[in-house]
């Protein structure tokens, strides 16, 4: 029976981070009951996977989805978190920890793991409003800010983090410039040759960089403007990010009188100068060394875990590491030593027009280092050779190559990783080796890739090595593996609709054929199918920039009219909100009459349809529809189609609000969007809802107070009644609430996807924290919306009519006749 929790022994955490949690993850699997265990966070949240801030700026992930463990997680585990509490001094003698409110706690042991500090260039202005790092929620949050106004941001520091800023910053709508003070980017993983290779991807996909920039100064009087730079140029700033580096944070280890040089002073058992208190992660100095890749990190963590539950260890090792990152969708690697200099040799492969570049340096007849850019699926492999200091003499002429290729059995990919080592590193994020996993797999009977995830970690951060995990999955269990359900987009890629979309904006992907070529389409020109969600996915990452592609929409988008049955056309000229005048229905008889259209037909949806209208004539229909000042109803489309109001208190007895005024100014904030899928809304004057508008996609119903607003409706042969998603008192909160939602479907749905199926798949909860809970991301999100509206509302049938657009598609083919005899 194990002792009550008060009597057990305490062990104080002072950071709630990743190296601190990870050994009292290791320390619970190792002796669950051993310890009375209290943590303090700095933090007003519970432990989030850092690695994932890019994603979280990049729009990719929520808060929700980088967190390690939950707050259920602390509870269930007896662990007491004191959160957004930091610790501000100990005192060694009374073996006491008090926090910034006054707490203050005994312990009979302490582990520090207080992390890094984001390095603070100090250089005028470095303090004004508009700077930020990129070390926490908070940063992201603060650059969401900024970058929901739009302007020009300029990231300090071309290394990792400073480029994915970059890239979030730019996909959400920011001009960007990063300036980097060495000769070429991330200087620590790559070589010059891979650096200018990922200057030059970069600058292709919109962001300007500047290399051997030096800082002067940050310009501004109340906020930042600009950034100077020592040669002179000024460059127009609206937020600054400074990602210059890091540097261990000693703070209270040098106040309380622990040895500190860089980081604090630890020995192999992770012990500090006081027996005490054990410190990890990136605060530490281990050997002269600080780190801050995870898998050392990790490392430590399980060193001081085997040391607290009392089993033997041999202490912590330093071994070689190796990087295998995707920075923003460009993938790079790099291993060991590759500075090369005396007694080295290189061996080299470019291939410019694949974008790839490896470089393999060789002491004597072992691998000192590596740089892949490009292609990095044999940096595995290299890195085993590496640390295995294996003699690589009767494979060097093929080595580049890799192992398909160097007359090693591993050329095989399910060999391959048979052939890895139980030590071999698989997930580099979470220190997540292969024995982890095939142990995993086999005591634990894990079947899926999520079950690996949940139960190792590995895969669980950026993703990079689920590919390879599944490999193990295959390799450990044939037959018994369970392949994930992700539909592919079509038949000429592997890659399902979230990915290729998160592609796309990752990677600054802005025509059909930069998508294929990046994403190895297996077919020259796509397909049926893939077409016409590329050429979506396009015009909405990039509205302004990106050209809608005619060819690839279906034939009613691309004469703006439905076809019918026997090859004729309807035609549906909008009216607002379902308000139309003398004047419009005039235009409406005289054009049915001209052209001889059998059918007018009042519709579902409050308008006036015009059926069995020819082909060659719908330009000259559209042009006297659009003479009466009438627009295109987009009935044809995968867009807005209408918005339906009763007549709400405008004219009804029972009404509390105006309804058609409110669908007039709906409908004309949202005609002309394009969808994943056609999008219908309506707005009821009271709770009677004669407009039906629980069963649109947004539908809007008045109350006493205000507006109820609804999402997720379909009518139909499925018929979904639509979820509550809140109630607001103004038209434009109404407005604001709409756009946003619309923006968050347009971004987050696949091509075909009604709100009805995509809600029910990621669940109400996700809209609502983003547009409920979450004011700045709403108001970011319909500002977006706006944005992309700017060049939306332009009327597809005047274009037409006036024959600026499209003419071949009307015009009749040339009668063929016979040639005269000679």
């Amino acid at each position: 029976m194990s002792q009550p929790s008060s009597q057990r022994p305490h062990l104080v955490v002072v950071g709630n981070g990743m190296a601190g949690m990870r050994t009292v993850e290791d320390l619970l699997n190792r002796a669950p009951d051993q310890y009375q265990i209290t943590v303090f966070g700095a933090e007003p949240r519970v432990n989030y996977n850092r690695i994932m801030l890019s994603p979280l700026l990049a729009g990719e992930k929520c808060f929700d989805e980088i967190v390690i463990n939950t707050a259920e997680w602390y509870r269930d585990n007896d662990i007491t978190l004191i959160s957004g509490d930091p610790v501000v001094a100990i005192d060694r003698v009374q073996k006491t920890v008090t926090s910034r409110d006054g707490k203050t706690v005994s312990y009979d042991h302490l582990l520090l793991a207080t992390g890094s500090q984001p390095i603070v260039i100090p250089v005028p202005g470095h303090t004004l409003p508009g700077v930020v790092g990129f070390r926490d929620v908070e940063d992201v949050e603060a650059m969401l800010a900024a970058a929901s106004k739009g302007g020009h941001a300029v990231v300090i520091g071309g290394g990792l983090l400073g480029l994915e800023a970059a890239a979030g910053l730019q996909g959400r709508g920011m001009q960007v410039t990063v300036i980097h003070l060495a000769g070429h980017l991330m200087e620590r993983q790559l070589d010059p040759s891979a650096g200018y290779l990922l200057s030059s991807a970069l600058q292709r996909r919109g962001l300007t960089v500047l290399t051997e920039a030096n800082t002067a100064e940050i310009v501004g009087d109340s906020h930042v403007t600009a950034v100077r730079l020592h040669d002179g140029r000024e460059l127009p700033a609206d937020l600054v990010v400074m990602a210059v580096g890091i540097r261990p944070q000693t703070t209270l280890a040098k106040d309380c009188g622990l040895t500190v040089n860089r980081g604090i002073v630890v020995d192999d058992l992770m012990s500090t100068s006081d027996p005490a208190i054990s410190a990890v992660g990136e605060c530490v100095e281990h050997r002269g060394q600080c780190h801050g890749l995870v898998a050392p990190l990790y490392e430590m963590a399980k060193v001081l875990a085997d040391r607290l539950a009392g089993r033997d260890t041999a202490g912590y090792q330093p071994a070689a590491t190796s990087t295998k990152l995707k920075v923003t969708g460009i993938d790079v690697f790099s291993a060991g030593d590759f500075s090369g200099g005396d007694g080295t040799e290189d061996i080299v492969f470019r291939d410019a027009g694949r974008g790839v570049y490896k470089r393999i340096v060789l002491h004597g007849n072992t691998i000192k280092g590596a740089v892949l850019y490009g292609d990095t699926a044999d940096g595995g492999w290299y890195f085993q050779l590496l640390r295995a200091g294996e003699d690589v003499t009767a494979r060097r002429d093929t080595l580049i190559f890799g192992p398909a290729f160097a007359g090693d059995a591993s050329g095989n990919p399910k060999q391959a990783v048979a052939a890895l080592s139980d030590d071999a590193e698989i997930c580099g994020c979470n220190g997540v080796c292969k024995g982890t996993i095939v142990s995993a797999i086999t005591e634990k009977g894990l079947t899926t890739l999520d079950e690996v995830k949940a139960h190792t970690k590995a895969s669980a951060s950026c993703g990079s090595c689920a590919g390879l995990v599944e490999s193990i999955l295959v390799a450990t269990l044939g037959d018994g593996y369970q392949a994930a359900d992700r539909k592919p987009l079509c038949g000429c890629t592997s890659h399902d609709h979230d990915h290729v979309r998160r592609e796309i904006v990752a990677r600054g992907l802005k025509s059909q054929a930069a998508v294929m070529q990046a994403l190895e389409w297996s077919t020259p020109d796509g397909c049926h199918v893939c077409r016409p969600a590329l050429n979506y996915y396009l015009l909405c990452a990039w509205p302004t920039e990106y050209q809608d592609h005619g060819p690839s929409r279906f034939i009613n988008e691309r004469v703006h009219a439905n076809i019918q049955k026997d090859g004729t056309y309807s035609v549906i000229p909008r009216m607002w909100g379902g308000l139309t005048n003398p004047a419009e229905l005039r235009a409406i008889a005289d054009v049915a009459e001209k052209f001889s259209i059998p059918t007018v037909k009042v519709t579902g949806g409050q308008r006036i349809d015009l059926l069995g209208v020819r082909k060659e004539d719908l330009p000259a229909v559209w042009a006297d529809l659009n003479a009466a000042g009438m627009v295109s109803g987009h009935a044809y489309g995968k867009s807005l189609r209408t918005v339906k109001t009763c007549v709400g208190a405008e004219w009804c007895r029972f009404g509390t609000q105006r309804s058609m005024d409110m669908g007039v100014e709906l409908e004309k904030m949202t005609w002309g969007s394009w969808m994943p899928h056609k999008f219908k809304m309506a707005v009821s004057g009271c709770p009677r809802n004669c407009a039906e508008a629980t069963i649109k996609d947004f539908g809007v119903v008045a109350v006493d107070s205000g507006w109820e607003l609804h999402v997720g409706g379909n009518g139909g042969i499925h018929v979904r009644a639509t979820d509550l998603l809140c109630k607001v008192s103004t038209t434009d909160e109404v407005k604001e609430y709409c756009g946003a939602f619309v923006q968050m479907y347009r971004e987050q749905a696949r091509y075909l996807e009604r709100t009805a199926p995509w809600i029910e798949r990621i669940g109400l909860e996700p809209v609502r924290q983003a547009i409920v809970d979450d004011a700045e991301n709403r108001a970011a999100l319909y500002q977006r919306f706006l944005h992309a509206q700017s060049v939306s509302q332009d009327d597809p049938w005047q274009a037409r009519a006036e024959g600026r657009v499209d003419a071949h598609e009307f015009a009749p083919l040339s009668p063929s006749h016979p040639l005269a005899a000679e």
